[in-house]
Parts: structure tokens; sequence; C-alpha cells
């Protein structure tokens, strides 16, 4: 069994209007002044806990925690007000190719929750098309390679036929510490050179240009391109 795995946040969806909006509330319930956009950005693709304590470091661990849970009743105010994240150009279409694929399976490693992943999946109509979902709720956060180890038990796959596609350094060094080929992608929220000292094997910069590259690297998968 082949295993493409996707990141979630800036490698499907552009959620970088509410995570900033969602953090910046968050540091306000507590009185503590935002972190400005860049850092926030930074931190995507760590699990919440982990991510509050890059962004706030100084903070004792129940002020964290208070953090982190204002950050998520924002999160899911916003979600109330406003529809789904975007898809990037491309996503829904690729998404749905590689779902159609015999002998490979699409699986989703992300520090998103899983009650995002589900919503998102349900809103796109992906349900059917990936066959294994991990999320902060149930791993150690990224770069703990536990998200991908997970999922290639889960899908009966092995290391050497899976990708990793991300958009953070975190989902190249958590690739590299599974030992699965990572995958860059520029349009997401950390820049290519970062990508590159990461370890990302490729680095693509569309959706379009993504499928040749799947083709290349796992051309036991009849990935049409």
């Amino acid at each position: 069994m082949t295993l493409v795995l996707f990141d979630c946040d800036g490698t499907i969806v552009d959620s970088q209007a509410t995570i900033v909006r969602a953090m910046s509330e968050a540091f306000m319930a507590i009185e503590r002044p935002a972190p400005n956009r860049h850092d926030i950005l930074r931190i995507v693709g760590l699990s919440l806990p982990q991510a509050v304590a890059v962004l706030a470091p100084d903070l004792p661990d129940g002020h964290r925690t208070m953090l982190a849970d204002q950050y998520r009743r924002a999160a899911q105010q916003i979600r109330l007000e406003t529809a789904e994240d975007p898809l990037y150009e491309g996503a829904d279409e690729a998404i749905r190719r590689l779902g159609r694929v015999d002998g490979l399976a699409l699986g989703v490693a992300t520090g998103k929750s899983m009650r995002g992943v589900r919503r998102l999946l349900s809103h796109y109509r992906w349900e059917d098309h990936f066959s294994t979902l991990q999320t902060a709720d149930d791993n150690p956060s990224k770069p703990h390679p536990a998200m991908i180890e997970r999922a290639i038990a889960e899908t009966g796959s092995e290391a050497a036929c899976t990708v990793m596609i991300g958009d953070t350094t975190f989902d190249m060094e958590m690739a590299r510490a599974a030992g699965v080929r990572p995958i860059g992608v520029t349009w997401g929220y950390h820049t290519v050179d970062a990508l590159r000292s990461a370890g990302a094997e490729v680095i693509v910069e569309s959706y379009a240009e993504l499928m040749p590259v799947l083709a290349r690297l796992l051309p036991h998968a009849s990935i049409e391109t």
C-alpha cells in the first residue's frame, strides 16, 4: 500500500486569518500583549500546548493552559461566524484524483484537533478519500514521528512507500524522523530555505506540480499526471 500524508493548515487550507485572530484574542483575554503575525504563523503545525509554550515561554503552566483554552474558545467562535477556511488552488482536485488511485491511501498528519479535521473533511465532502487521520489529540506534537508511524500501521504501508507533504519545518523533520520522503510546499507558512534546511527532498510550488512529483517518487502507484 502506498501512503500519501498531508499536513492540513498551510498545506490544504489557508487558515492563517483564523489562527492569527484566535491567538491574538486569546492573549488579549489573559491580558498579555499578542505576538506579531509572523511569530504566530511560525508555530503553525505544533500541537496547541507546545505552540503556546513557544509563544509565551515565561508563562507558568497554569497560565499556558488558560491561554490554550482561550484560543480554543476564540477559534470556535470564529468558526461560528465564518465559513470553513479556503482551500489552496488545486487542493480539491488533487485529493479527489489521488483518492481514486488503486493501492494508494491518503492520510492527514496535523497539529489540528480531530474535531477540526473531521469538520474540514465533511465540509469539502472528503470523508471517503482519507484512510487515516492523525492529529494532536492522540499523538505527540510534530516533529515527533508518531503520527506518521501510526498512519503507516493503520494503512498497512511501509516507510519506503510513504511521503509526507507539508509547509513547515516540523513536517519535514517529522518525515525524516519516521524515515519517509518529505515534500515541501511553498504556499504555506515557512520559507523555502527553512524547508530545505529541515530536510525537504523536493519542494513544489503548486498542486499541479505536486502530481508529477508523486508519480516519480511513488512509481509503483498508478498516479496520472
